[in-house]
């Protein structure tokens, strides 16, 4: 069947499908697939792309449609897609995005490609057809026992297949020995696992209750998500993590965390009550295979209802905002005040400011005029909590399931709620492509924040002393910890923005033995400054498209 759509598929009468395609691109896949690991890597399209005779530019912009998320492979759907748009170029048309998307797919026939027919028999007698037919393209769990090796070898390069293996190997090499030779995950962050790297791209949801955090979830599934509580109370109780699973079922908080193929198990940190209150909600659903999303408890208001809750809500949520890509704080017009627990999560967001968006549900309860007070009170209020001289993006709009109300809204609010929505989807539809880059850029910052961490630990290493009197130094060096990182930053030439909150580093290490801590280690920091200037570099760059 492949073999005689490699020669004349253009030509054919055959009315080709979706299932006909994806029969043929599969053994296609296994040609190109030249590892065996489930992934095309550039080094791979290259010989086989080169049969479809189109030109280097053209195959250019295939290569970078099809690999959108800058991942430095392509799966099995992106080289199905990529097929696609080779033989829509064949048939004369242009290569965008809009070209695939308004294509007639079903009925597409799969690309001429010169001399296949001869690799397809080389393959075969080299492997049997069951292998062929059998083979099913997933990517290769290889990456998964680096974490659990104890031989200390070296990861070959042959072995990093992708931008997100590099990072992997990077990790294990240089950077993880620093963080346990320093106790990072005792401070900071706990060591990352291979689960870390490979999980979907996450949204969180904060907001005081009823401000439509669920309905804001199932308006972009368009149907309900199991344990879903909608209702003019606080119906959420729980953290609930929504995926995609095989069937639709709630898995409680101990178990999740416990799942090595999920990254939640840094979540144990915070005890058994939180635990308790926190659940993975699981449903077959094509978004979900590129997207989970974190709904939360409503964020409460006053001292007293604060106290009642028996686990670190705001430790959760940070620790949620550091894996997440996107933070929405949802806001209702008639819930604009920012309580005291609803400062301290947003305070405790620090560091994550790039991903928070801030969006003004149920804006057609409200009128043009009292809208636009509304507005400008909602800034007036996060200007008072952010403490940033920019103004962050409010998205206005009604994310629900019901029709705009077009008596409150009027001709211009319809607009513009429309227009608003189609930013924020927008947005939303840009976290799968930028997943990778965002796995980039939180790489290098946590890389950053171990550097300045081994720094300080070595620092007050340095300065107990060796024989007498190591209590009482202990508590000087707690006392003056603001002037120990001064020292620091100025002997080392660290930014300041790269050190750590002087009160949250000051509570954990009141608990530690500063004796027992490990002096600076050269060697190790001056591993992970290669690794920032010369290993990260080299990786995009031998993972870049392979046209340029």
């Amino acid at each position: 069947m492949a073999s005689s759509a490699s020669a004349s598929a253009n030509s054919s009468p055959v009315r080709w499908g979706l299932k006909e395609q994806r029969s043929v691109y599969l053994r296609w896949f296994y040609i190109a697939d030249d590892d065996g690991d489930g992934r095309v890597t550039g080094k791979d399209a290259l010989k086989f792309f080169a049969m479809s005779n189109l030109a280097r530019d053209e195959l250019k912009q295939v290569w970078a449609i099809a690999d959108s998320k800058r991942q430095g492979y392509l799966g099995f759907a992106e080289f199905m897609a990529a097929m696609q748009l080779v033989s829509l170029a064949q048939a004369g048309q242009e290569i965008s995005k809009d070209t695939i998307a308004h294509a007639d797919l079903d009925n597409l026939q799969p690309p001429t490609m010169e001399g296949l027919d001869k690799k397809l028999k080389k393959k075969s007698a080299n492997r049997s057809s069951s292998d062929i037919t059998a083979y099913h393209p997933t990517e290769s769990p290889l990456s998964s026992s680096w974490f659990n090796s104890k031989s200390g070898k070296k990861i070959t390069l042959k072995s990093v297949t992708s931008i997100i293996d590099g990072l992997k190997k990077s990790y294990i090499e240089k950077l993880r020995p620093l963080e346990k030779t320093y106790q990072y995950n005792d401070f900071v962050s706990p060591l990352l696992t291979s689960s870390d790297f490979d999980a979907k791209p996450m949204i969180m949801l904060l907001g005081q209750y009823s401000t439509g955090k669920t309905t804001f979830v199932k308006h972009l599934l368009k149907t309900s998500y199991p344990g879903a509580h909608i209702g003019p109370e606080p119906t959420t109780d729980r953290f609930v993590v929504i995926t995609s699973g095989p069937d639709e079922r709630c898995i409680p908080g101990n178990t999740i965390a416990v799942q090595a193929d999920m990254p939640y198990s840094g979540l144990s940190a915070f005890g058994t009550a939180f635990l308790s209150k926190f659940e993975c909600s699981q449903m077959p659903h094509q978004l979900l295979e590129h997207i989970t999303f974190v709904d939360t408890p409503g964020v409460l208001s006053g001292e007293k209802q604060r106290t009642q809750r028996s686990y670190d809500f705001t430790g959760v949520t940070s620790w949620f905002a550091a894996k997440c890509d996107l933070i929405l704080l949802l806001f209702d017009p008639h819930k604009l005040d920012i309580s005291d627990e609803f400062k301290r999560v947003i305070g405790s967001l620090k560091g994550n400011d790039d991903k928070i968006r801030i969006v003004l549900n149920k804006a057609d309860q409200v009128d043009a005029q009292q809208l636009m007070r509304v507005y400008g009170a909602l800034l007036w209020s996060l200007g008072k909590v952010l403490n940033t001289p920019e103004v962050m993006r409010v998205y206005i709009g009604s994310f629900n399931d019901k029709p705009i109300r077009e008596t409150a809204a009027g001709p211009l609010g319809m607009e513009l709620f429309e227009r608003e929505q189609e930013d924020l989807m927008s947005d939303l539809n840009d976290i799968p492509k930028k997943a990778c880059d965002r796995r980039i850029n939180e790489f290098v910052k946590r890389a950053r924040s171990a550097k300045v961490h081994a720094y300080i630990i070595g620092h007050l290493k340095k300065e107990m002393p060796a024989l007498m009197g190591k209590g009482k130094a202990q508590q000087r060096l707690l006392e003056t910890l603001e002037e120990q990182f001064d020292k620091v930053q100025k002997e080392m030439r660290l930014p300041a923005g790269d050190f750590p909150s002087v009160e949250e580093y000051r509570d954990t290490l009141s608990a530690c033995n500063f004796d027992r801590f490990e002096r600076l280690r050269p060697k190790m920091l001056q591993a992970v400054d290669d690794m920032l200037a010369y290993d990260i570099p080299d990786l995009l760059k031998q993972f870049r498209n392979p046209y340029d």
